[in-house]
């Protein structure tokens, strides 16, 4: 990737409304492969060479799939401390590099006191198909303040770095109203960066984090400006991260950053997408702003984006680089490209029946989608070009 990628955006990519003036690609499609989950809210690989799906249910579960296969008994049932509610919930799952012989795993999920918590759960030792409840070790809580919208909750390891990235909404409530958002001493609003995997008590800060020498600031952020970045993933071939960042009222956008020192402050509440917040008066300042590569706007029945992943999966060629995303209420799933003379751009891809709540991946690379209101699992396909 060249360096023109990042630096060159502003002119180089057009800002489509990516709902209209764009074909379906009638060569993607979706097969089923599980049902019968509640509320389906993350999917996971552990990278152990299994084979298995981990699917997070919102109600506290998380389920093992072997081939389509969905396991009676959950890898982890941690309803008894889990505030499933609205947009709460157990809501964010990551397995460390070599988890094959670490054998434990992190989860994100909202407390009965209303508090977001990054914790840690072992296997048993008798069957790696369940999890030990009596492990939990809670290494963060995040305090949420009087609303209950916004609580982010993906949780991923970067392929370059080995850290931690968690991602926190603003902490709920229209507008931001407590301007977390941009408060780098908050970490609401935030993409945090830390070290679970040094043996620190309870996390280490990567010492190169761009905060770290600041006093005002929170050493575990990352990047900032974010309203809720429910999704988010890394180029698993690239290390660059692209997140789905749920708008207001109007516009949804992906945010892009490559491998970069970090500190990407990417405008919220500033700005909603490329539009001066509350009023698109072009009067606000956007100095020191990442711009989205990509928005959208609400005009055909969209209403949150779902980040995806970069397809790198070996079966659809024609899939290969792009980045698979979609839209909570439409179903309208579209691929994100660059090209180098005409900028990003995306494709609708094509529009599922269904409410999509979070994409993932195995470890082969193949992309998998969750239907939120069915309990279901489909597997992204395409036809050969």
């Amino acid at each position: 990737m060249t360096s023109c990628k990042y630096v060159c955006l502003l002119a180089l990519y057009t800002l489509l409304p990516v709902s209209e003036g764009l074909a379906q690609d009638s060569t993607v499609g979706l097969t089923r492969i599980i049902d019968g989950l509640s509320s389906p809210v993350a999917i996971a690989h552990a990278g152990d060479d299994s084979g298995r799906l981990f699917i997070v249910e919102q109600n506290g579960r998380v389920r093992i799939s072997y081939a389509g296969v969905l396991l009676d008994t959950a890898f982890l049932d941690i309803t008894d401390r889990v505030l499933f509610q609205g947009e709460r919930g157990l809501l964010g799952l990551a397995f460390p590099p070599g988890f094959a012989w670490k054998n434990y795993f992190y989860v994100y999920y909202t407390s009965f006191s209303g508090d977001n918590v990054l914790a840690r759960y072992s296997v048993t030792v008798d069957n790696p198909d369940v999890a030990d409840v009596a492990s939990e070790s809670i290494l963060l809580t995040f305090p949420h303040q009087t609303f209950s919208n916004h609580n982010g909750g993906q949780l991923a390891f970067s392929p370059v770095d080995g850290y931690l990235y968690i991602g926190l909404g603003d902490g709920g409530g229209a507008g931001d109203p407590f301007g977390n958002g941009q408060n780098t001493g908050s970490l609401l609003g935030k993409l945090l960066r830390i070290d679970v995997e040094s043996g620190a008590t309870p996390y280490a800060i990567p010492p190169d984090n761009p905060f770290v020498f600041d006093p005002q600031s929170r050493p575990e952020i990352w990047a900032y400006g974010l309203r809720n970045p429910w999704r988010f993933s890394f180029d698993r071939v690239t290390g660059e991260l692209y997140i789905g960042d749920v708008g207001q009222n109007s516009y949804e956008e992906v945010d892009y950053q490559p491998t970069s020192p970090g500190g990407e402050n990417f405008g919220w509440n500033v700005m909603e997408g490329t539009h001066c917040y509350p009023v698109d008066d072009g009067n606000c300042s956007t100095d020191g702003l990442n711009f989205p590569v990509i928005e959208y706007d609400h005009t055909q029945g969209d209403c949150a984006i779902v980040g995806g992943y970069v397809y790198r999966g070996a079966q659809y060629p024609s899939l290969q680089g792009a980045y698979v995303y979609g839209d909570y209420c439409s179903g309208r799933i579209w691929g994100l490209r660059w090209d180098a003379a005409v900028g990003w751009y995306s494709t609708l891809l094509l529009r599922a029946a269904f409410q999509i709540s979070t994409f993932g991946e195995d470890q082969d690379g193949n992309l998998y989608v969750s239907a939120y209101n069915t309990g279901e699992v489909y597997l992204v396909t395409a036809q050969s070009m």
